[in-house]
């Protein structure tokens, strides 16, 4: 008999009724006395479509993969493509489609396949039901990367096997049949916003703020999209979240989960926090003086993967040991270089106005460079914050940053200038920070290449100095 990701037979009648249950089992079955599903339209031949396509295959469906970018891909792995400009036709073979992250509800795509009445999954949906394995699940506007990383160090620190998947890496769909005893999965607004089912035994909402409204439209459609990563847990699962984020806290009080609040800054009697000089969660005791970075933020990320982590069953002791060995992954508020008295600080990964105004508050006078893609956000506040000197303007939307400073704006518009720049108006004292704000892809390949090239940029000024 079918098992759900607990083990219980799906089709027990004495099971919790708000687990999973056999719709995700029965999605080939016909429906109605409908045919079976045959054939499944992958959308888009990234690392996300290639996966469903995969799994898709193993479990017996034909297999098209559509991309308008020309791709060698699908072929090299035995796929049927299709590229080039979308066509209503590519949909006439289809029994279900399978969309990629990248692929909005209002691409002409999906649009098509619902007006035909072909079922739309996005790949998360797709691939859950078939993991085989209990998992935890994290989402939020910023953080979430870091606290899957930190929670699966936890679990692993503890003995269990439990690598990280989704959004921050590996496709769920790869990790179908793997035999995990556990997986720390992050997703996306993108990815849970085409989910139906989707049933996490723990999930993690690490804040709610602006962000993607080029994709959502809307911060309701984006807000509804994080609801949906515990629209289906019930009283015995657990949601995480920070009880100082006004997003995350609203949201959470529509869950019918167990709610779990933490702060970074304080002892919330019904979840955990920080008391007498320790993050403390359920029976987890871990010192601030033991770990790397004591900020509010970082606290608050910790506490969230213990709670995540021990719910999992990871051990106290191995929660803790792992939590002071932990750092934050890169691009991430992290030092550059000290020159002359001023801290120079990648944050690089700070892409939306929520967690730019965090880094900035994190340091008392700044240099700031920011712009980049602002995918529909307004994010001049960042200019406007008391503590911000000067504020430098890069990319599409430097134009922005530079007007709401007035006379502490400047434009740079690449990055070389505005290291420059930067590095002539800085006195000790100061930190030179990279909070862009936005997305990096107007100039750059990613929000690690941009951190790197600042990074580089900073570190040959400054030996050019020296010499």
């Amino acid at each position: 008999m079918g098992r759900d990701h607990r083990r219980h037979p799906l089709l027990d009648p004495h099971r919790h009724r708000r687990r999973p249950g056999p719709r995700s089992l029965l999605r080939r079955l016909p429906a109605a006395g409908g045919p079976a599903v045959t054939h499944a339209l992958v959308l888009g031949a990234g690392v996300s479509g290639m996966a469903a396509a995969r799994l898709a295959r193993r479990l017996g469906y034909g297999v098209t993969i559509y991309d308008s970018r020309p791709t060698l891909e699908p072929l090299k792995e035995g796929f049927g493509a299709v590229t080039g400009e979308w066509d209503h036709l590519i949909l006439r073979d289809a029994d279900m489609v399978i969309a990629s992250p990248g692929f909005p509800e209002r691409s002409r795509p999906i649009t098509d396949a619902l007006e035909a009445g072909v079922p739309v999954v996005g790949e998360v949906e797709f691939a859950w039901p078939h993991v085989g394995c209990p998992f935890v699940a994290v989402t939020g506007t910023n953080g979430k990367t870091t606290v899957t990383e930190a929670a699966s160090a936890m679990l692993r620190a503890s003995g269990i096997d439990a690598p990280t998947a989704g959004n921050i890496g590996t496709p769920l769909a790869d990790f179908a049949g793997a035999g995990h005893e556990v997986l720390v999965v992050e997703v996306s607004s993108f990815q849970l916003h085409l989910t139906e089912t989707f049933h996490p035994m723990a999930a993690a909402l690490t804040n709610v703020a602006e962000d993607h409204l080029d994709w959502h439209t809307s911060l309701h459609s984006y807000r509804q999209a994080k609801a949906k990563i515990f629209a289906n847990q019930g009283p015995d699962d657990l949601l995480v979240y920070d009880a100082d984020d006004p997003g995350a806290s609203s949201l959470a009080e529509t869950a019918r989960s167990r709610r779990f609040p933490i702060s970074g800054r304080r002892f919330v009697p019904e979840g955990g926090g920080v008391a007498e000089g320790a993050v403390r969660v359920m029976d987890v005791v871990i010192p601030v003086d033991t770990l790397p970075f004591d900020d509010p933020t970082h606290l608050f990320n910790i506490g969230c993967a213990a709670a995540l982590a021990r719910v999992a069953g990871a051990s106290p002791e191995a929660i803790a040991t792992a939590a002071t060995r932990f750092h934050r992954p890169p691009h991430r508020r992290q030092p550059v270089g000290e020159w002359g008295g001023v801290l120079w600080v990648d944050d690089s990964k700070a892409t939306n106005l929520h967690s730019a105004l965090a880094s900035i508050r994190s340091f008392d006078r700044v240099v700031l460079i920011a712009g980049g893609l602002a995918k529909g956000m307004d994010i001049s506040p960042l200019a406007r914050e008391p503590n911000v000197k000067m504020a430098i303007g890069i990319g599409e939307a430097g134009p922005q940053v530079v007007e709401a400073a007035g006379d502490r704006g400047r434009l740079a518009v690449t990055m070389e200038v505005a290291v420059e720049m930067a590095a002539m108006a800085a006195e000790p004292g100061d930190t030179v920070l990279l909070a862009p704000g936005c997305a990096s892809f107007d100039q750059f390949a990613g929000y690690a290449d941009r951190g790197d090239t600042f990074a580089r940029l900073a570190r040959e000024r400054h030996a050019e100095v020296r010499s």
